[in-house]
């Protein structure tokens, strides 16, 4: 018997040693993409499942989505107020009851509220509406030789495969989003392979189709990014007209005594909770604008989409479609255009610091990096720039 298995695992061997050997990204396409064959049999993927392949060639539009996201340059209030709208809103509600039973189950399992899911469940596809009509494949295998993110890629590839293999979803239905995310909440396939749960029993798993098993697949997912139960995620809160602002930074957090002290409270006046949670005081558009307590169960938020812009949006709608009323926007100084943003960034870099591309995004390392100068000029540090910030860095 021994034998017998010995060639076999010989062979397996030298087919993973040869995938290995394939560059990682670039070159020729089609000779790129034999090794991923390789690599695909070496796993034990079926030659059925890996003829796929097939024809794939790279997708200009995909590439182009990946160098240019360019709807994070918007500001908090108008990307939030775009998509928390009254359709997710009345939509989110019809499906927080007719599927009660199901939120219910998820949450009794991982700990994660209704709201939560229903609220990535909203932002990712419209509750399924739109999930995207990319070519899985060829959108990952695009990703996958292109040489920014090759290894991330090259993983999720073949785990589409391994999806088509197991007959979760037919070569038809492998469709999504421009970065090869999919179904109902957008999830990579090897998410997909990990936290997919067949809710309703009948053998597969369908994040397409089924709420049955969404539901249950986004909670799990959520929990696996770090969930803490029965703890709240973010709050809009009231500040006062004055304020140690450079301590308003989503990675700096403080006991909400701490804040209490401060003068700020909640959103309606009242005392802030005496509940001794950690959280971190978030001003999107800056002093002006509104204002949130972060705590800890928003970096589940942050390590779901690591845009702030994005990840506050989720977290706001689902505390509104817990029931918080509309949040007070405030009148918050104006802010800058991306092209500003971008020469901002440009001065920033020039004077040292670390706010990595110069994309006209405002990340957190460019309001690090705006706090700073703001403290050094005497302004407000609230880490929102202005066009006089850009006008005295000139």
């Amino acid at each position: 018997m021994w034998r017998g298995i010995a060639p076999l695992l010989a062979c397996l061997l030298l087919g993973a040693a040869a995938a290995l050997a394939e560059p990682p990204c670039g070159g020729d396409f089609g000779a790129w993409l034999d090794g991923v064959r390789a690599e695909a049999r070496a796993a034990g993927i079926s030659d059925t499942t890996i003829a796929a392949l097939d024809g794939l060639t790279p997708n200009a539009q995909v590439l182009a989505r990946d160098h240019a996201q360019a709807v994070f340059t918007q500001d908090w209030l108008t990307f939030a107020g775009r998509m928390v709208n009254a359709y997710r809103l009345r939509v989110g509600a019809e499906k927080l009851t007719r599927y009660a039973d199901v939120f219910a189950a998820a949450e009794r399992d991982t700990g994660v509220p209704a709201p939560v899911i229903a609220a990535f469940w909203g932002l990712e596809t419209d509750y399924g509406a739109v999930q995207g009509d990319f070519d899985t494949l060829a959108a990952l295998a695009t990703l996958a030789h292109d040489c920014r993110r090759p290894d991330l890629f090259r993983a999720q590839l073949i785990d589409a495969l391994r999806l088509l293999d197991l007959g979760w979803l037919t070569r038809a239905q492998l469709k999504g989003a421009w970065a090869g995310e999919i179904g109902q909440v957008q999830l990579l396939p090897t998410d997909y392979l990990d936290f997919g749960a067949d809710g309703d029993g009948d053998g597969r798993v369908d994040l397409e189709h089924d709420p049955a098993d969404v539901i249950p697949t986004a909670a799990g997912f959520i929990r696996h990014l770090g969930w803490r139960r029965g703890e709240p995620w973010l709050e809009a809160v009231r500040v006062p007209a004055e304020l140690p602002w450079e301590q308003a930074d989503v990675y700096r957090r403080y006991p909400s005594s701490h804040w209490a002290a401060l003068g700020v409270t909640r959103a309606n006046g009242s005392p802030l909770p005496a509940n001794g949670l950690d959280a971190a005081l978030l001003l999107p558009t800056g002093r002006k604008g509104p204002a949130f307590l972060a705590y800890l169960n928003f970096d589940v938020f942050l390590h779901w989409n690591q845009s702030l812009v994005y990840s506050t949006t989720a977290a706001y709608l689902a505390t509104r479609l817990g029931g918080a009323p509309k949040v007070d926007p405030g009148n918050p100084e104006p802010g800058l255009n991306p092209a500003d943003m971008a020469a901002l960034q440009h001065r920033l870099a020039e004077r040292g610091y670390d706010i990595g591309d110069t994309d006209g995004i405002l990340g957190e390392k460019t309001r690090a990096a705006v706090r700073a100068e703001q403290q050094r000029l005497g302004l407000p540090a609230d880490g929102w720039p202005t066009p006089e910030l850009l006008a005295r860095l000139r």
